[in-house]
């Protein structure tokens, strides 16, 4: 186990079957946002211990026996771990929200989308027989088979720290691969408590591994690492440019998903009401730390005042909160640095011109002020050149530009560095729909904000990284497509001179 019974008191990591400390004896102290306190404290490993937990997932799958374990039994361990997080999954949710700050609601909606993610993953594992391909040659036999990648790094951030680990070990344990995982430092609770119940499933030892650490260190190693296969990261921008740096050193296969600044497009016939209340659910939720954030909404021009007016009204209503309190709508931001970070980012739009309409402060109750709470903020008249408009801000922070057309709303939604989602409103199907197909994105909702499930990719275009985590691509991530001939009566060429 990796901690006391009863407690919180260490979190270990999981390394070849065992669960250890670091090699260094570094520990760190996991807080609460909403109110500074410390729940836990977990070891602070180095890239010893990657290199530790590297090595044996390079043993497991080389030497162990898990590659070629039929598939069906692969499908039926990872059903097993789906089965055992529904059966904990109030303790997950809980554990969730004191480490993030989120809504106990939004955790526990996560916990029941990560059940479904491992279910859907063991039910892919024994559907893919391969392909045969028609051969030209005469008396010969052609077939395409996948094969799993071989070892696995896996980087999360700690926004979602257990949705995006399930995203990545569900799909590498149903092809057959072996996995290192490290969760973000400052959130590893619920992904400790996912590898004690995947311990219990039966994964064999060596092939699930977890290392507690910073990325500078346990992220680096596994990165460069030449033992390993494919590194498959979810975080910022500028760390995904240094993971495919690191990578190229023995031309790993690499996954980004490297977030957004997600346009929300609402032309002037959309449904208002729900124009606006999904306006608000886009950006707001989970204090706007959502990779795929509508933190850029684009109002048609003649209903601008209209939906702004309601828009800054309901967001001052906004109840920010305890996330174990029914009444609490959004937390707090994740921690003090990143708060900071979100307030340099209002003082930019204003230095920039943009006009504060409601929000850009911390809020005044007593019951908040040992928490890292911002207000939900809105700027209006901006423009497409603004730093706080380009730039992914990662917080309640919602960004108001107008457009006149459809084309002029496309051009500005697609002006930008990253292209991981957006959504079009619109009662024209036929307006949204060629507006949907313009959008260079990897996912566009029409009438909807936010929706995913385990059956459709998720991943990015442009600089919002590459690969696709969740459904059918997500799943052959992890392997490698391998053509197989055969000769069924091999003779002589004679080419040469015999």
């Amino acid at each position: 186990m990796p901690k006391e019974e009863g407690s919180l008191t260490l979190q270990k990591m999981f390394i070849d079957g065992e669960w250890i400390n670091a090699q260094s004896g570094e520990t760190r102290e996991i807080i609460n946002p909403f109110n500074q306190e410390v729940i836990a404290t977990a070891v602070e490993g180095d890239r010893n211990d990657a290199k530790k937990a590297i090595e044996a997932a390079r043993r497991a799958f080389d030497e162990g026996s898990w590659a070629q374990t039929p598939a069906s039994e692969r499908g039926e361990l990872v059903q097993k771990i789906a089965d055992l997080i529904r059966r904990d999954q109030e303790e997950l949710a809980k554990l969730e929200t004191l480490d993030t700050g989120k809504t106990i609601e939004e955790s526990r909606a996560d916990m029941a989308d990560i059940a479904n993610v491992f279910q859907y993953f063991a039910g892919l594992a024994d559907k893919d027989a391969g392909e045969v391909i028609a051969s030209p040659i005469l008396d010969s036999e052609s077939r395409v088979v996948r094969e799993p990648v071989g070892v696995c790094s896996q980087i999360t951030p700690w926004n979602y720290p257990l949705l995006q680990a399930a995203w990545k070990i569900a799909p590498a344990l149903a092809t057959g691969n072996t996995i290192i995982m490290k969760p973000s430092e400052i959130t590893p609770l619920t992904t400790v408590k996912v590898f004690e119940l995947m311990e219990e499933a039966g994964v064999p030892k060596g092939v699930a591994n977890l290392v507690l650490g910073a990325g500078s260190t346990v992220g680096a190693e596994m990165s460069e690492s030449h033992l390993v296969d494919l590194v498959s990261f979810t975080g910022g921008i500028e760390t995904g440019k240094k993971i495919m740096q690191a990578a190229s050193g023995n031309v790993k296969k690499i996954a980004l998903e490297l977030g957004g600044k997600n346009p929300n497009i609402v032309f002037a016939d959309a449904d208002f009401e729900t124009a606006v209340d999904q306006a608000l659910n886009a950006v707001y939720f989970h204090a706007g730390q959502v990779c795929s954030a509508g933190s850029r909404l684009l109002v048609e021009e003649s209903i601008h005042d209209k939906f702004v007016e309601a828009l800054v009204e309901r967001a001052k209503r906004i109840r920010l909160g305890n996330g174990f309190d029914d009444a609490t709508e959004s937390g707090p931001l994740i921690s003090a640095e990143h708060r900071d970070k979100v307030e340099s980012y209002i003082k930019i739009g204003q230095d920039e011109g943009a006009t504060l309409a409601v929000g850009g402060k911390r809020p005044e109750a007593s019951e908040l002020k040992d928490g890292f709470f911002l207000e939900p903020t809105i700027f209006t008249g901006c423009t497409s050149d603004m730093r706080v408009v380009q730039e992914e801000v990662f917080g309640p922070v919602l960004t108001v530009e107008t457009f006149k057309t459809a084309d002029e709303a496309v051009q500005k939604a697609n002006d930008t560095i990253y292209g991981l989602a957006g959504a079009v409103w619109s009662n024209d199907i036929s307006k949204a729909e060629d507006a949907a197909a313009k959008l260079r994105m990897g996912t566009v909702w029409i009438n909807d904000f936010h929706p995913y499930f385990a059956q459709a990719p998720w991943g990015g275009f442009k600089q919002s990284g590459f690969g696709r985590e969740l459904g059918k691509i997500g799943f052959e991530e992890y392997t490698e497509a391998k053509h197989i001939f055969r000769n069924k009566k091999p003779a002589p060429v004679n080419w040469f001179n015999s």
